[in-house]
């Protein structure tokens, strides 16, 4: 695999090491207490990550499960001419009104026309549909030839993957939901099974690797320092630590 490294004059400097990993995996603490620092950090991160792959000055950016707002800010102040789709109308609206150039609609069905954007983006969203290489698929079909597909998802096996209900997901995802629903009062925001689906690295990697219409230009642990990329070689060990797997493909 082989990746193209951009010669960007983007302002965001981002190196994979060791004090980003841990800036990454602190803000991951403050998901639910602190969406704005968790958010926030993980957006500015995502755009100096895909810097490296892809010229984002006044690139065409698709956002498939866009949220509230957050990587909107950050890839605009970068200079992409950013749009979004999510299918959650709560989650767009989470710190107000959507914002211009946001549309409601389904992750596997995008409603944009073949070949229309220079990069398509997605951020920790493939583990909350029920047919994730769909929704890849629909991504690779609405990028331009030459564009950038660039694809993060929290795999099943790894220490999140039942998201707040998490480490009691390795005992079952209805379990898990069961403890928390009992200890908190409420039921989770991910649910197993309707909003939060099993994903694993294994299977990324396969649908990256078979796709006719896009070639695999890296594929790596999100959050890990370059050091630790080799984790993806191992089998099994890789669904455990690699936590979020990212894959960028460019468009044939």
């Amino acid at each position: 695999m082989r990746a193209a490294i951009s010669r960007s004059e983007n302002p965001v400097r981002w190196t994979p090491d060791v004090r980003r990993a841990m800036r990454l995996f602190r803000a991951f603490g403050v998901e639910q207490t602190d969406p704005d620092r968790f958010y926030g950090t993980l957006a500015a991160d995502s755009v100096g990550q895909l810097s490296a792959y892809a010229e984002l000055s006044g690139a065409r950016m698709l956002d498939v499960g866009g949220g509230p707002g957050y990587f909107a800010d950050a890839f605009r102040a970068a200079g992409a001419r950013y749009y979004a789709i999510d299918s959650d109308l709560g989650e767009l609206s989470g710190r107000g009104e959507p914002s211009p150039g946001t549309v409601l609609g389904s992750g596997m069905a995008l409603p944009v026309g073949d070949q229309q954007v220079d990069i398509c983006f997605s951020s920790n969203v493939l583990e909350h549909v029920p047919d994730p290489w769909l929704m890849a698929d629909e991504m690779v079909r609405v990028t331009k030839p030459g564009g950038t597909v660039f694809l993060s998802y929290t795999g099943w096996w790894g220490p999140h993957g039942g998201h707040e209900t998490a480490p009691w997901h390795y005992l079952g995802g209805d379990r898990a939901a069961r403890r928390y629903e009992r200890l908190r009062g409420h039921p989770p925001k991910n649910k197993y099974g309707e909003s939060l689906f099993p994903i694993t690295v294994a299977g990324g990697l396969r649908w990256a690797r078979q796709c006719a219409d896009a070639e695999l230009v890296a594929a790596l642990p999100r959050y890990h320092p370059r050091w630790a990329y080799g984790v993806l070689a191992v089998p099994g060990v890789r669904e455990v630590v690699t936590w979020n797997l990212v894959l960028v493909l460019r468009r044939l």
